[in-house]
């Protein structure tokens, strides 16, 4: 598997894969992550990939998962309520992780990938993403507590250290 920057010309196959990724997890109780202001559009898709933080995985021409990964701080993350972080090092982030479900462990090569770069790693889910909660816990993230989001929302956030 292949992981890179997208391309502004994959957007509808980008979006595609989000559009998976929503059905899956309304189909598993979790109808609110991206809904309302948080919600996955086009607009916000191509931002991500001008701005250089939207990667794909790729294998023989098809895109199978795609997450924005940005290196430094993330403002969302300087409060967290319920806990802390595990250190203040230096640390990337994994936002917006969709597949279009033909891959297995789409957490756990996003995850090495993402290690191989810093040696501390951020994620924050939805209350209701137990899917993502329980891919998280077995890749060894540690919950930290939670985080609000630009809107108030709050997210469960973990970190995973490289040890």
């Amino acid at each position: 598997m292949d992981i890179r920057h997208a391309r502004i010309d994959e957007l509808d196959q980008i979006m595609d894969i989000y559009v998976h990724a929503k059905k899956f997890m309304d189909e598993h109780g979790n109808e609110k992550q991206w809904a309302g202001s948080n919600g996955v559009t086009p607009e916000k898709i191509s931002k991500m990939i001008s701005d250089d933080i939207l990667y794909v995985g790729e294998e023989d021409g098809i895109l199978h998962f795609v997450f924005a990964y940005i290196q430094g701080e993330d403002p969302t993350y300087k409060v967290i309520t319920d806990g802390a972080w595990i250190n203040d090092d230096y640390y990337g982030t994994i936002h917006r992780l969709a597949s279009n479900g033909t891959t297995k462990g789409v957490v756990n090569i996003v995850t090495k990938w993402a290690l191989e770069r810093l040696s501390s790693l951020r994620i924050d889910t939805h209350h209701d993403n137990v899917v993502m909660q329980n891919a998280l816990a077995k890749e060894g993230f540690t919950r930290c507590g939670i985080i609000y989001l630009e809107n108030g929302d709050p997210r469960i956030a973990y970190q995973k250290v490289k040890i």
